[in-house]
């Protein structure tokens, strides 16, 4: 009797330690998650970041669903992102709430499942996509209903939403549909900033504005204004944009093929374009440094969007800067990440999934073709080597499996990769 009571005491101990021991684990993974802050994440290469669209129809009336919007996160996590960034809150848009509703979800399901979010807000002048003619020196009477909007869902989901973008390429000159001054989004972030102070909004929610590097101060005079200082000064790290392939166009000086390249192979002219590239990214990056510099300001600057088409009939394709095609696209994702990771940047790459809707009426519009994945969730060549490696196994796009664009003939891809004009005989399109 005293023998089988030692027994049943053994087992219920050992019953109570491994009870005790998934509770810990619980206790600690969600320790962990809610310790986590922009400030760990942001420069972190453990935490890859991408810039999110789920959009699958060619308009965004169509909104993906939950399923849909949960399958998109589990193909993202596989490849090892962990941050995402959503462009707008607006009431008719339910894109950044539903997703942030199934990041929670997963987390439920999934207690290891990490995932975290660069909430946009947008922000428009007033008559912004009307047909009267846009003010840029009066804000929309709709941003502060973004603002309020992006507010409630930072407080709602604490555990994921890290950032706060107020507003995108809001600033920038050549969004003529649109743009402010730079004082309408000090204005915003001022006030997001006293929200943390006041014990209102998460005193490690990061606050920032995402915007062309120009509009950082890294490129013509014009931009460099007061209010532009108050706003590095105001804001918790500076995240711009730069944007090499639409360049080859508006730019197109460091694309061309040198002179002096001419006898190498066309494969070795694409590499070395590629590479320079990368460092025309690299130059607007360190111009936007040396003038957050000039300021007297230390503060982080990540690369809130960067990324190459694979695909356009207009001017970055064949008849134009030669510079969309999936080969390209596949170089400068490698590369980008290789800079970024080693030099401690975040970099939401643009972006994680084509959009049909960005250019609707034009199949073969460069906007339509920036993902990694194809709408019907083919991986492009960028990310070839995480389908070989088996990290997609398991998971679908609208019941497609992931399998590898061009059935991974990669002869081919390069073959039909378009090599960059020279600088002798530079294209008629310019």
């Amino acid at each position: 009797m005293k023998y089988n009571l030692s027994i049943s005491m053994c087992m219920l101990l050992g019953l109570m330690m491994v009870s005790f021991g998934q509770d810990r684990k619980v206790e600690n993974v969600m320790q962990i998650q809610k310790q986590v802050t922009a400030k760990d994440i942001l420069g972190n290469p453990d935490y890859l970041a991408i810039s999110y669209g789920g959009y699958r129809k060619k308009s965004r009336g169509i909104q993906p669903t939950i399923p849909q919007l949960k399958e998109d996160m589990k193909i993202l996590s596989a490849m090892g992102v962990k941050v995402i960034r959503t462009y707008n809150v607006q009431p008719e848009l339910a894109h950044a709430s539903n997703t942030l509703k199934a990041i929670s979800e997963l987390k439920k399901e999934d207690e290891d499942f990490e995932m975290y979010v660069m909430l946009g807000a947008w922000i428009d002048c007033l008559n912004a996509w009307t047909d009267k003619v846009p003010n840029h020196y009066v804000e929309s009477p709709n941003n502060a209903g973004e603002i309020d909007r992006a507010v409630a869902l930072a407080n709602q989901y604490p555990e994921i939403v890290k950032i706060i973008a107020v507003g995108n390429e809001a600033m920038v000159k050549w969004a003529t549909s649109y743009h402010v001054q730079p004082d309408v989004i000090l204005k915003w972030v001022n006030h997001l900033q006293d929200l943390k102070t006041n014990g209102k909004l998460s005193k490690d929610l990061w606050i920032t504005s995402s915007d062309d590097f120009a509009s950082w101060g890294g490129g013509e005079d014009i931009y460099h204004v007061k209010a532009l200082e108050d706003l590095v000064k105001a804001v918790d790290y500076i995240s711009m944009h730069t944007y090499p392939f639409h360049n080859t166009h508006y730019n197109p000086e460091f694309w061309h093929v040198p002179n002096t390249h001419d006898g190498m192979s066309d494969n070795t002219k694409i590499e070395m374009a590629m590479e320079r590239a990368i460092k025309f990214s690299q130059n607007q990056y360190n111009r936007v440094a040396n003038y957050i510099k000039s300021l007297g300001v230390k503060k982080p600057i990540h690369i809130g969007e960067t990324g190459w088409a694979s695909v356009s009939s207009g001017l970055y394709g064949e008849n134009g800067s030669r510079a969309a095609d999936e080969y390209k696209q596949g170089l400068f994702y490698q590369r980008m990440r290789a800079w970024t990771n080693k030099a401690g940047i975040s970099c939401f790459y643009f972006e994680a999934f084509n959009e049909q809707w960005k250019d609707a009426e034009n199949p073969h519009g460069s906007e339509n073709h920036f993902g990694l994945f194809t709408t019907d969730g083919k991986g492009k060549f960028p990310i070839w080597g995480l389908v070989d490696e088996g990290v997609f196994d398991g998971l679908t796009r609208d019941r497609s499996t992931i399998v590898k664009t061009h059935d991974g003939n990669k002869a081919n891809l390069i073959k039909d990769a378009l090599v960059p004009p020279t600088k002798e005989a530079p294209n008629t399109s310019y």
